[in-house]
């Protein structure tokens, strides 16, 4: 596996070129390809791409297919071009998502379907037999980097939302929101009912309990800075909470 932080360098350009490859493959890399790589392999470069493309072109497809519910995901095998993942693609093959499912599970999903399907692709570019479609113009999506901000939970927003950027950030960068001047990360929580208003504190008992803009989330695990993961549980039994208490 060869990683550099630039492929602009001479160096990275002579080292690939030594190695006289066949075809490249590209995952999860970050980068785009100069032209310059993209022409060295004489089958060409390839992406192992986490989604159905044309939705989700870019860094972040499995944390944006989590945050936007969908209830699909997949691997594109692409041949690349200068394009951020507009290359026609080889082969496409999707997994459903499922309603506990987070980042951690998903990718690992996608990285051993990845794998099947990359060397299958590969088997059909050496006899000459694959064939790649263009992407359509209909159903584009980007999947934008993730900012640290977008990891706030943002108590206005509904609570179905709310439950899928924890998923989503999970098991990194973790989700955060602030209680009684304390950052707190929130591993795990789920949708109940509850109405208040947004980031006030209903219940504290087995879980904390927080008013969204509709609806309630109930959070089970969570992270005091420096500490460990715990059963929110555990955390509520060494607190007293002040009438009015609310996060955010």
């Amino acid at each position: 596996m060869f990683q550099p932080e630039t492929l602009k360098s001479a160096p990275a350009l002579a080292r690939l070129k030594a190695a006289r490859p066949d075809a490249l493959v590209v995952a999860a890399y970050g980068l785009l390809l100069p032209q310059a790589v993209l022409d060295l392999a004489p089958h060409g470069a390839f992406n192992i791409h986490a989604s159905l493309l044309p939705r989700w072109r870019g860094a972040a497809p499995i944390q944006r297919a989590l945050l936007a519910g969908d209830r699909e995901s997949g691997i594109s095998i692409m041949r690349m071009d200068a394009g951020l993942d507009t290359g026609p693609v080889l082969s496409r093959q999707a997994v459903a998502i499922a309603d506990d499912e987070d980042a951690g599970t998903l990718h690992d999903k996608l990285a051993s379907l990845g794998a099947e399907q990359i060397v299958a692709a590969l088997a059909e570019v050496q006899a000459g037999s694959a064939r790649a479609t263009p992407q359509p113009s209909e159903g584009v999506t980007y999947a934008a980097k993730i900012d640290k901000r977008e990891t706030r939970l943002d108590w206005k927003r509904s609570a179905a939302e709310l439950e899928r950027a924890v998923r989503a950030f999970r098991p990194s960068p973790g989700a955060t929101t602030r209680l009684a001047g304390e950052q707190l990360k929130v591993w795990r929580a789920r949708v109940v009912p509850g109405r208040g208003a947004p980031g006030a504190l209903l219940d504290a008992a087995e879980a904390l309990v927080v008013a969204c803009g509709e609806g309630a989330l109930a959070i089970e695990e969570l992270q005091r800075p420096g500490g460990r993961r715990m059963p929110t549980a555990e955390f509520v039994r060494g607190h007293t909470f002040a009438p009015g208490a609310r996060l955010g």
